[in-house]
């Protein structure tokens, strides 16, 4: 079995993203881009899935992982009484897309093996090798792969291996990349050296273009750097996560592909990008989305989620020929929720094209007109039920959080058609989004309890409604929201690690998720607005010992704190950011000393 979930790092060049364990060897890759079939799926498979693997000859080794500062350029480190070795990966960012890995020895004479083992179409496909002027042609029934190095290659039952010694202070290198746009030949050590150089310097113009200086500043700028790698430099948009198939629960059904751009993630990815200064990314997005948006139904339906370059086909399959990471079946790709009604995504929608038009571009023309057709479908059909959300597959419901979302929807909206002076039907969507706030005091109230419930009808908590004080639904310190979060903390919160909803039946799937880090960072956001600062401090700062070695999260946390789900996951990283620059401001604000960002 190959490594754990957390025991990854991810490198990236804005088409697709790597994940390389702490054992060398990268473990995931889709090619060319993030939604592309895979060609290294040992996570989910280690004999049929391929893998690239990269180490040093040693026997009890230690192993580290690290990024260079402010960048997304991966060192594996592999420590012993036999030597120190280094590998590099990184991604090039340019117009040739190349995954660029580099073994060096450190201290004291290594030996290094190399193994190359490609397998096409999610590892469906197969493939034949050749030798071609002293690199390796891998060729797939629709792809054709390059391999170059500065050491010699050999060929072993159609997968590359090289196995070689260096001396303390040398290196070597591999460079793999699209056989139609690469070169015949070795890998030059000056090409890989300004390749490197190039790429970072690039991460760390990107990421000092940041306007955050407060609290925390390396998990937020990591996160930042990841949230940066999940988007395409060609569309603007925005990936979930970079993986499919990695499961909520160890040997469960829940195994999702996230390599699509939902609405809703993406939206809350341009607020976070926009609260630390990375506007060009939210205008981007928003230009990605407006397209959209003139592309949607007459009626001014959209769907919830999308390929990078907008394409709607996302039909769901299942490769039953992979065992699944920890044996979790069935392995998906493709998602059925994509046809699902989730009104909230709406919501999500235009509180960030208000964010934007405010900090980034302001609207066009085109656009409004998109949105006025949008918003009218929100005022006609907020009753409806739907599947939330947790894109539940047991039936739909009226839940809160669609509830909610609608109410954002049409009131921002309005705020905007007014500071712009835009036209709009006022007093249509005004009288709209008022029915949404009483019917929600009304019908999502109890009284008996004193919460907020998770759906008409339900006596159930659900920790989305954590949303309803941060999209100002509700004041932070309302009497009403006040008992629902104590509610929260007391049923659905061990510690700092937050479960989605008390009712597992709910979303029609059978075993039992992990605790939903998105959710934890929500809560202590809440906490923080509610007054209870130090309480909020504190959680946050546990919650950052539950990242990996790298300070990536995944969607979930298992029963051992081990990450579950699609990995590194989005939500996850701009909540985190979200609740560090509030909590940031809010601790200068009780300290007396004014925040720096």
């Amino acid at each position: 079995m190959g490594e754990p979930i957390e025991n990854h790092g991810i490198v990236g060049d804005l088409r697709t993203a790597a994940l390389v364990g702490l054992d060398g060897a990268v473990d995931f890759l889709c090619w060319p881009r993030f939604d592309s079939p895979s060609v290294f799926a040992s996570l989910l498979d280690d004999e049929k899935g391929g893998r690239f693997e990269l180490a040093p000859v040693l026997d009890g080794a230690r192993h580290r992982q690290l990024y260079l500062p402010d960048t997304n350029i991966l060192l594996t480190r592999f420590l012993s009484h036999h030597g120190v070795a280094e590998i590099s990966d990184y991604m090039a960012l340019g117009p040739s897309q190349r995954l660029v890995r580099r073994a060096k020895a450190v201290r004291d004479p290594m030996r290094f093996r190399m193994r190359c083992a490609p397998r096409f179409d999610y590892g469906r496909a197969s493939h034949t090798v050749r030798k071609e002027d002293g690199s390796l042609v891998f060729e797939g029934p629709d792809r054709a792969l390059r391999l170059r190095a500065t050491v010699e290659l050999h060929l072993e039952e159609g997968d590359g291996t090289a196995e070689f010694e260096l001396k303390a202070g040398e290196a070597a290198a591999f460079v793999l990349e699209d056989a139609a746009l690469g070169r015949a030949g070795p890998a030059i050590p000056a090409e890989v050296a300004e390749c490197f150089k190039d790429t970072a310097d690039a991460w760390r113009r990107w990421t000092a273009r940041s306007s955050y200086r407060g609290r925390w500043r390396d998990m937020v700028n990591r996160s930042a750097l990841v949230l940066k790698l999940m988007t395409s430099q060609e569309h603007g948009s925005m990936v979930a996560a970079p993986t499919f198939g990695l499961p909520e629960a160890i040997g469960g059904t829940r195994n999702w592909d996230y390599r699509y751009i939902w609405v809703r993630d993406a939206a809350f990815t341009v607020y976070a990008f926009l609260r630390i200064g990375h506007t060009a990314e939210a205008n981007a997005f928003m230009r990605w989305l407006i397209a959209r948006e003139a592309g949607s139904e007459t009626d001014g339906r959209l769907d919830l989620m999308y390929r990078l370059d907008g394409e709607r086909e996302l039909a769901e399959t299942e490769l039953a020929h992979l065992s699944g990471y920890q044996g979790s079946r069935p392995v998906r790709i493709g998602n059925g929720a994509a046809g699902q009604l989730q009104l909230d995504i709406y919501g999500e929608l235009m509180d960030a094209i208000y964010l934007s038009d405010k900090y980034g571009e302001q609207m066009s023309h085109e656009g409004w007109e998109g949105i006025i057709r949008s918003m009218n479908w929100v005022a006609e059909n907020w009753e409806q039920p739907d599947e939330g959300i947790w894109e539940v597959r047991g039936g739909r419901h009226h839940f809160l959080h669609s509830r909610l979302m609608c109410w954002v929807a049409l009131d921002r909206a309005l705020r905007l058609a007014r500071k712009r002076s835009l036209p709009a039907p006022f007093q249509r969507w005004a009288e709209a989004r008022d029915a949404i706030y009483y019917d929600i005091h009304t019908n999502f109230w109890d009284p008996v309890q004193g919460v907020f419930v998770q759906a008409k009808g339900s006596r159930m908590l659900d920790a989305s409604c954590l949303l309803m004080p941060l999209m100002r639904f509700i004041s932070a310190t309302d009497p009403r929201w006040l008992s629902t979060l104590d509610a929260v903390g007391k049923r659905l919160v061990d510690d700092s690690l937050v479960r989605r909803y008390e009712d597992e039946s709910i979303d029609g799937l059978d075993g039992i998720e992990g605790t939903f880090n998105m959710c934890s960072f929500w809560y202590v956001e809440c906490l923080a607005r509610a007054g209870d600062v130090k309480k909020a401090r504190f959680l946050f700062e546990k919650m950052l010992g539950y990242a990996n070695h790298l300070g990536l999260y995944s969607e979930e946390l298992g029963p051992a704190g081990e990450h579950l789900g699609n990995f590194p996951q989005a939500f996850t990283h701009l909540a985190l950011i979200s609740a560090a620059h509030y909590l940031d401001r809010a601790l200068s604000t009780q300290e007396g000393t004014p925040p720096v960002a």
